[in-house]
């Protein structure tokens, strides 16, 4: 899974190069007023307008590949299967006992229970 993972990120950065080199390698609308004054791209190796069809096709078919690979490598990222747990997984969920009530002391005894009590109290 790893290596497939890999061989798939390293085919996207790749096709992702090609494309910024091949959009940088086009010409805009306004080449084509300098080609009519003598710029020589009609003696290219594609011809006028071939060129531009050569690139803006390898472009598109790029593109095409570059989004298959980045979907491909999201869900690879997303359905990842889980072989290790996080920290939390191998605590293992203890029984909880009932806290123990204060038993009511006998009436004798609740004069200097009282006092005690009223001291140890947390003001509201």
């Amino acid at each position: 899974m790893d290596f497939w993972f890999t061989l798939i990120l390293v085919v996207d950065v790749i096709v992702a190069l090609c494309i910024i080199g091949l959009v940088l390698l086009q010409h805009g609308k306004g080449a084509d007023v300098g080609a009519a004054f003598g710029g020589g791209a009609s003696g290219s190796l594609f011809g006028a307008s071939g060129s531009a069809n050569f690139l803006s096709r390898t472009t598109a078919i790029l593109a095409v590949v570059f989004f298959l690979t980045t979907f491909v490598l999201a869900y690879l990222v997303t359905h990842k299967p889980r072989v290790g747990g996080g920290v939390m997984d191998t605590v293992k969920e203890q029984a909880q006992q009932p806290v123990p009530t204060p038993q009511a002391a006998p009436d004798a005894d609740k004069a200097g229970d009282a006092a005690k009590s009223k001291a140890n109290e947390v003001p509201k």
